[in-house]
């Protein structure tokens, strides 16, 4: 049994641990906000961007680019891993954490990029985050170990340079298709859903319109020098936009559920000590018992002692 002492160390011990916990949640609190403000002052820009390019989509029907497709196949993926597995592979974005103590949301977005890649095939992996850097380290030799970027305090230069880093290898014919795997941030309560999207190419199938929709379609727009020029100039910062929305809500979520995991021990170390704290009144209750039983005890004794002594003298 442990002793009043060791109890006394091990209350210490989960107060302190509990400042801490305490502190991280505070922290995770004030960067969700700021981090869900900023996100709000960019994305109309980018929201745009898009609203220009399925305009350009819908009327340039006969528009040709390598970020253009007619339509999405997941059977193609399969063959083309099949007959060429070195080259044309898909390349797939993992946005991570750069460490724990935030429940099971590095092991969710994990198991949604295991799940793409066995669906995909052939990849190669861009993972943004240490945490998920390291648990892909001698699992998957697809990673590429010159892509080091952090998740931590996500800025739109980094999102520009990471975008620059992946176009430039599906330019370059190093991959064909581009993934992102990230985590949606829905709200404080319910934190965030890992998610995958296809980046690149774009399929027209996705914004084709019916005969009626066509009809209200304006034609009137003229794009200089030509639509191609102008989308193919504008697909980049889409996607750099959208990788800097994605790592935005990623690093939301994150902070959510590590305030969702500190709240939790912060409940558990409260539990704790009152558990603690009965343990450590009873053991303090029990010494004091055995303190007055044994003075009750050798009090008696004296007094036991004191009338024999008493009768012997009586008798002398």
């Amino acid at each position: 049994m442990a002793t009043t002492k060791e109890i006394k160390n091990r209350i210490k011990s989960v107060r302190d641990t509990q400042k801490i916990t305490n502190a991280m949640y505070l922290i995770s609190s004030t960067k969700v906000t700021k981090a869900k403000k900023e996100l709000e002052q960019t994305r109309p820009y980018f929201d745009m961007l898009k609203e220009q390019m399925v305009s350009m989509i819908r009327i340039a029907d006969d528009m040709k680019s390598d970020y253009l497709v007619a339509r999405r196949s997941a059977e193609e993926d399969i063959v083309r891993a099949e007959e060429e597995p070195s080259e044309g592979r898909v390349g797939i974005i993992v946005i991570t954490a750069d460490k724990g103590l935030c429940g099971a949301y590095n092991q969710n977005v994990l198991k949604e990029a295991q799940r793409l890649i066995s669906e995909k095939g052939a990849h190669k992996l861009y993972v943004i985050g240490e945490y998920g850097r390291h648990w892909f380290l001698g699992k998957d030799d697809s990673l590429d170990e010159a892509f080091d970027f952090t998740n931590m305090d996500p800025t739109l230069d980094r999102a520009r340079e990471i975008g620059d880093y992946v176009i430039e290898d599906f330019d370059e014919g190093v991959i064909r298709k581009l993934y992102i795997v990230y985590t949606a941030f829905k709200n404080g309560l319910t934190g965030g859903a890992p998610q995958s999207t296809e980046l690149l190419p774009f399929a027209k199938e996705d914004y084709a319109l019916d005969s009626d929709e066509q009809k209200g379609v304006s034609e009137s727009t003229e794009y200089m020098p030509d639509v191609v020029t102008v989308f193919e100039t504008i697909v980049p910062s889409y996607v750099k936009g959208f990788i800097y929305s994605a790592m935005v809500e990623s690093f939301c979520s994150e902070q959510s559920a590590r305030m969702t995991a500190m709240d939790a021990a912060n409940d558990n170390a409260e539990d704790l000590l009152t558990s603690l704290n009965l343990e450590y009144n009873h053991l303090r209750q029990g010494a004091i018992t055995r303190e007055i039983t044994e003075i009750s005890a050798g009090s008696r004794a004296q007094k036991r002692a004191k009338e024999l002594q008493e009768a012997r003298n009586r008798k002398e």
